[in-house]
């Protein structure tokens, strides 16, 4: 699967099982790199994908075991550690800000080749930053 996640400057994800922010130019972005390919999410996330077209979205509460090779996964308030060993490719956005945080992400990113950085101006955000990893 291709992994992908949103966290703040301390690798937070969600705080209180809701996201920590959003950013619609993000989601525009997202659905620009899935093109096609099928994206899966929770119900939780399925809003913020609600008004696209033309990829192919699968929606339910086990998306990190549903999801298969090559298919990517948006997770925001769920923990995908117990699922590293099937992440082929992690896309992460960092929102370059700290914010409260409850659910902190924790692949050791020292065990993955980064492919690349891209920063771009988000709509409420100035910058993100987009990294690429592979194994």
């Amino acid at each position: 699967m291709i992994l992908i996640i949103c966290v703040d400057d301390g690798m937070g994800m969600a705080f209180n099982r809701r996201r920590q922010s959003r950013d619609r130019i993000l989601t525009e972005r997202i659905l620009d790199i899935t093109g096609d390919g099928v994206l899966w999410t929770d119900p939780y996330s399925e809003k913020l994908f609600a008004e696209s077209k033309g990829n192919s979205r699968r929606v339910t509460d086990n998306c990190l075991e549903k999801a298969g090779p090559g298919e990517f996964c948006f997770v925001e308030t769920r923990d995908p550690f117990p699922f590293a060993d099937r992440v082929e490719k992690l896309i992460l956005f960092r929102w370059n800000r700290a914010y409260p945080s409850s659910l902190k992400f924790r692949f050791p990113l020292e065990q993955w080749k980064k492919q690349g950085t891209w920063e771009f101006a988000g709509y409420s955000h100035e910058k993100i930053t987009q990294e690429v990893y592979i194994r």
